[in-house]
């Protein structure tokens, strides 16, 4: 059974170009019926087919394809139950995962940023730009910023190998480590050694208060001049002659050096010393393989209070002279021998004097008083050994007046300074009576 259409006129089937006309909606089918769906509205099956040119219900017809320039979209294309008006797509995808950023592009802008392999940093640069084109991945920025940093780079170190650049920042890297070879240490410094003493090589040290135990302190730098590497043996005799003289400018109460205490020096090595390494550093050290120091032995104008730096230097000028004794046996060279002593009979009147004439404190007086009496006891045994015709009467006369030397009126009046009061012991070597050390024991840094 078919439906007929309902009464109306019919539009012209021959005009493609008419528009559809609006139409009321139908209250029971506010939808249009789909052509082409074998059932009506109420679910019931439809046999037949509308007249040509007509539609379902009276609809007037309309093209089947789309009209030339016409606005609309075919009927045909047209979705059940569509809304009159075109929905635009927002381009917006919540759940799309943004691109990855390229990892080559990070490592470029790194090494570009840090001016750290320039020529690596421009080459991953440029891979990064290809490999982002290729995959579609992000960092092109990233890119292009550390392939031109790195070539920035990397023609400021062509430029800087031109002209001379690169040399004097080498001679500032040499100058780090020559501080660093040095071992960075200056005069008061104590330190301990790796190991448990010293060995023939040091190549670091700790540096450590001097109040407590350490294994040796620093008593004088020398510089050393030129640019060519004088040789193992000159550097060693120069260190033996600058620390001998540094350990009593250092160290001016000699008593305070005892037998427990050595001279070292260190020394650079030909290796060194192509780094920048130019000083000797003289030290005090415990002449024990596993002994140590125990509080400063520095004695100076830095410690030391007017009345012990005027006393110390008055004994230490006459301690001098003493070291200055011939090799030779009087009764082999009895000139020299005479000589020398007539020196020492002179300082030490001169040096009696000035003890005369420092204002001490009361209860130093004394003490003081009674050792200049000794030198000039002392004096007078000097000048008869100096005018002495043969080699006894020289050597009787020589050990009247070492008598007096470091005597009780010596220890009395240091007791009286609050110096040192225990007697130095000296040994056969260069020791002397400036201290207990050898000043001659070396070791390369």
């Amino acid at each position: 059974m078919s439906i007929p259409p309902p009464p109306g006129p019919q539009q012209p089937q021959d005009d493609p170009y008419q528009p559809p006309q609006p139409q009321a909606p139908n209250p029971q089918f506010p939808h249009p019926h789909d052509p082409h769906d074998p059932h009506d509205p109420h679910g019931r099956p439809v046999t037949g087919e509308p007249p040509q040119g007509q539609q379902p219900h009276g609809q007037p017809p309309y093209p089947q394809g789309p009209l030339p320039y016409s606005p609309y979209p075919a009927a045909s294309q047209v979705p059940y139950g569509a809304p009159p008006y075109a929905v635009w797509g927002q381009g917006y995808a919540p759940l799309n995962r943004p691109a990855p950023v390229n990892g080559v592009a990070i490592a470029a802008l790194v090494l570009g940023v840090l001016c750290f392999l320039p020529a690596v940093g421009l080459i991953l640069g440029i891979i990064a730009l290809v490999q982002i084109k290729k995959r579609g991945e992000r960092g092109k920025g990233m890119a292009i910023g550390g392939a031109v940093l790195s070539g920035l780079g990397l023609a400021l170190w062509i430029l800087l190998l031109a002209t001379g650049g690169g040399s004097a920042f080498m001679e500032g890297v040499k100058e780090g480590a020559a501080r660093d070879t040095s071992l960075s240490l200056v005069k008061g410094d104590c330190f301990d050694v790796p190991g448990a003493s010293f060995d023939e090589n040091v190549y670091d040290v700790d540096k450590v208060p001097c109040a407590g135990e350490h294994d040796a302190e620093v008593f004088g730098v020398v510089p050393l001049p030129g640019d060519d590497y004088p040789g193992d043996g000159s550097v060693s005799d120069q260190a033996k002659d600058e620390c001998w003289t540094l350990q009593s400018a250092y160290a001016m109460d000699s008593w305070s050096l005892t037998e427990d205490v050595e001279v070292y020096h260190l020394t650079p090595t030909r290796e060194s010393w192509e780094w920048g390494d130019r000083e000797i550093t003289c030290v005090f050290a415990h002449a024990g393989e596993k002994g140590a120091l125990t509080g400063s032995l520095r004695t100076d104008e830095t410690t030391l209070d007017p009345d012990q730096l005027a006393f110390l230097t008055a004994m230490a000028t006459v301690d001098d002279v003493l070291l200055q004794e011939p090799d030779d046996l009087a009764e082999d060279d009895m000139t020299a021998n005479r000589n020398w002593a007539s020196n020492v009979g002179d300082m030490t009147s001169v040096q009696a004097r000035e003890l005369s004439g420092h204002p001490w404190p009361a209860e130093v007086e004394k003490p003081v008083t009674d050792l200049v009496t000794d030198l000039q006891k002392a004096a007078e045994e000097w000048a008869a050994a100096a005018e002495a015709s043969d080699v006894d009467t020289f050597y009787e006369h020589y050990e009247n007046a070492y008598a007096y030397v470091d005597g009780d009126a010596t220890v009395t009046a240091r007791k009286a300074l609050g110096l040192t009061t225990a007697r130095p012991s000296y040994g056969d070597g260069d020791s002397g009576g400036a201290g207990g050390g050898t000043g001659g024991s070396g070791l390369d840094v």
